[in-house]
């Protein structure tokens, strides 16, 4: 039985992963805003999958007849100083919601909820794909980004990124 607490945090894991998507679209705005495309797509993309995520849990809570309570999404609230800012920012980011589903993880450990726990497996595996990927971003981009032509190059990369549904399917 899923306990109240647990219901609590995943419906405030929906917020997340939805104010996740605003976030990304927030960066993917201000990349095509300074002529970077590339960087602009692929922060689209990440906003894609960060809405996949918030309809997965979704799908999971009705799955299990729990009652979805939508809450409100702020707004993304920075303003980007330097091309890399955002970058850094997606990092910190990845690494709050790995720590929000970490708890949800250990509050459903705590009540012994074995299926909500079997549900989160799979994020937390995604959540480090993410923050290697934001990692990796950043790596590319203090390699690379910082003169004309590799962030040209860069840009050029980044643009090429499709989307890709989530592996994870419920029923």
């Amino acid at each position: 039985m899923i306990k109240e607490n647990v219901i609590k945090l995943l419906n405030e894991q929906v917020n997340k992963e939805m104010f996740s998507a605003y976030l990304y679209l927030d960066m993917s705005n201000y990349y095509i805003d300074n002529g970077l495309d590339g960087f602009g797509n692929w922060f689209k993309v990440q906003a894609q999958e960060e809405m996949d995520h918030a309809m997965l849990f979704i799908q999971y809570m009705q799955n299990n007849s729990l009652s979805v309570k939508l809450l409100e999404i702020g707004a993304p609230d920075i303003d980007f100083k330097s091309y890399d800012a955002p970058l850094h920012e997606a990092l910190k980011h990845e690494k709050f919601v790995t720590d929000s589903i970490h708890n949800i993880y250990y509050e459903a450990s705590q009540t012994k909820d074995y299926r909500t726990m079997q549900f989160l497996d799979w994020f937390i595996m995604e959540q480090g794909e993410e923050e290697k990927n934001a990692d990796e971003l950043i790596q590319k981009y203090n390699n690379f980004g910082t003169d004309a032509k590799g962030l040209y190059l860069l840009n050029t990369e980044l643009k090429a990124r499709v989307y890709t549904p989530p592996s994870l399917v419920l029923d």
